[in-house]
């Protein structure tokens, strides 16, 4: 990557793995980070645990995480999975899915409560797949 930026680039247009310049795009990343910061926090991993889970370099997912980075679908796949979330989730957060074309993801839907405790969305969660999974095998 060379360390001069032409600044040609039209504001709030990104490309994936591109260094942050100011544009309309700012907030919808730093939120993407925000949001993965906190399933990350709430599944009581690490910046190093997760990427040893997804295969990403724990510098880019730190990055990714400070708003930094523009992540691509595949990475973002790699970081649901990690994070046990769907990457539905993650794509709407991205602004690569519209909200509204999927059905809502209850798993981050629970972790996102602010009425619960940690160890209460863990259980509840828990609970949830335990069905989920009976419902697929019968």
């Amino acid at each position: 990557m060379s360390s001069g930026s032409t600044g040609t680039e039209p504001t709030g247009e990104m490309r994936d793995d591109v260094p942050v310049n100011l544009d309309a795009d700012a907030p919808r990343r730093q939120d993407l980070g925000a949001f993965i910061r906190e399933q990350r926090r709430i599944t009581d991993l690490s910046v190093r645990r997760l990427a040893e889970l997804t295969g990403v370099s724990n510098p880019y997912l730190s990055q990714i995480e400070r708003g930094l980075r523009r992540p691509s679908a595949d990475i973002l796949q790699q970081i649901a999975r990690g994070l046990q979330i769907s990457s539905e989730t993650l794509y709407e957060k991205a602004g690569i899915l519209d909200p509204d074309a999927r059905d809502h993801d209850l798993v981050s839907e629970i972790r996102r409560d602010p009425h619960l405790s940690d160890d209460q969305k863990k259980a509840l969660i828990q609970v949830y797949r335990s069905f989920r999974a009976e419902g697929e095998v019968g």
